[in-house]
């Protein structure tokens, strides 16, 4: 079967994530997004490690669904397109590896997925004797990422191991800042377990496709929700039996069960271009070499982003794409579509009434992006939005880069002007 999946979250338990990231409210927005595998997110914590193990109940292998009662009593409150779609959770988990390697401070975050609770009660004991796992939902600890991933494999050879966010400045394995220029050089003889990669972002499979040392790798991307309104900004397409198996095989061979993945445009991305927000800065990377590297208003040092990154370690050219690759989709989420053609900055309650209106008529979020007819999204009476979704379903959108923190704005309406010219000023409701 066909299904996207979200691998990458956190809980209510992590620093500066909404205190709504509880299994019943991931169960409930999982499902207007439309996403049939999503991930639990910070196993390691062990007040959400209990709740995980209260609220779910084993299903098809190496799955867990939601308890019958708590899903009945969800189920209730959402429009019938969208209350019979099944959603199955995957136990995972995000760990910050801080450690001195070669020299310098490295600052890696790392994916683990595991096929039940007691191969993560195995992970959570060993990591609970190297660091305090009730401080965060993400952990920080002082151990040396290719030792994680060492203990991953220990506690169970069906976990998998990913290296997240790859690009980061500052927290990934090929970061400006603290980071790695091969696989090797951060995993040494573990290397080969390394078979997925996390694109973050900022960065899309085209970027990544660049690196020759990526070429056998599967390239996904998750969305590192920490609130429910950002589930499956980011997410992964599969063609496979509901499996906790047929995934991982899917991850460490790159077969055709790993169909594609949904992208942001990585121009969307907080880290894609150099900069530096107190400065208003935002330079490409032709710019920042101009500038030697400096800030023309401090004199510091840019951040250099995901983009100039990509283009220090690629032995491939930015126009490179491989004969066969998987399938790439950028999306805008569906929450910034109607904020943009209401013309506000922020998710309000108007928004919000008319995201509901949407997918109550329509169905999932996912749906809407990607498969409902334009012609039928005008018939429910959306004019405006089907005319911007189709833009967007043909990649004709406005692109302003993010930088050193600032996320990127994408439009699908460049201006007041095109907006007119593009629906006959038809109403978006």
């Amino acid at each position: 079967m066909n299904f996207i999946a979200d691998f990458h979250l956190h809980s209510k338990y992590s620093r500066s994530t909404s205190k709504q990231m509880d299994l019943e409210n991931i169960y409930q927005y999982g499902k207007i997004k439309g996403i049939q595998v999503i991930g639990t997110g910070d196993f390691t914590h062990p007040a959400w490690f209990s709740e995980l193990k209260e609220k779910l109940e084993p299903c098809e292998n190496g799955l867990f669904a939601l308890k019958p009662a708590i899903a009945k009593k969800i189920n209730k409150k959402l429009p019938a397109i969208i209350r019979k779609q099944k959603l199955r959770f995957i136990l995972t988990a995000e760990i910050s590896n801080i450690y001195s390697k070669a020299g310098q401070v490295r600052k890696m975050h790392n994916l683990i997925i595991a096929p039940d609770f007691k191969t993560v009660a195995k992970i959570n004991t060993k990591l609970s004797s190297i660091g305090n796992l009730s401080s965060d939902g993400r952990p920080i600890l002082g151990l040396d990422s290719k030792k994680l991933l060492q203990i991953t494999y220990q506690a169970n050879q069906r976990a998998f191991f990913i290296p997240a966010h790859i690009w980061t400045p500052w927290f990934s394995m090929f970061g400006s800042k603290s980071g790695f220029d091969t696989i090797e050089q951060a995993f040494d003889q573990e290397t080969p377990k390394i078979t997925a990669i996390e694109t973050g972002l900022s960065s899309d499979p085209y970027m990544n496709w660049r690196l020759s040392q990526l070429k056998h790798i599967s390239i996904i991307s998750n969305s590192d929700a920490h609130s429910p309104l950002k589930l499956g900004r980011e997410a992964n397409l599969f063609n496979c039996p509901l499996d906790y198996d047929q995934i991982i095989q899917a991850l460490q061979t790159n077969d055709q069960r790993l169909v594609g993945t949904i992208e942001f445009f990585p121009q969307e991305g907080k880290y894609h271009y150099d900069g530096h927000r107190s400065c208003n800065i935002c330079f490409s990377s032709v710019q920042t070499k101009k500038h030697q590297g400096v800030c023309p208003v401090c004199q510091r040092p840019v951040v250099v982003g995901v983009d100039n990154r990509v283009n220090e370690l690629a032995d491939h050219p930015p126009t490179y794409q491989p004969k066969n690759h998987k399938k790439v989709e950028y999306i805008i989420p569906l929450l910034e579509i109607i904020a943009e053609l209401n013309q506000v900055k922020t998710i309000g309650k108007k928004v919000l009434e008319q995201y509901q209106n949407l997918y109550s008529n329509l169905g999932s979020e996912f749906a809407i992006l990607r498969q409902v007819p334009i012609d039928q999204i005008k018939a429910a009476g959306f004019q405006t939005l089907a005319a911007g979704i189709e833009r967007l379903r043909l990649g004709k959108v406005s692109i302003q880069p993010g930088y050193d923190g600032v996320y990127g704005i994408i439009k699908v309406f460049a201006n007041n002007k095109q907006l007119k010219s593009s629906t006959g000023q038809a109403s978006l409701l």
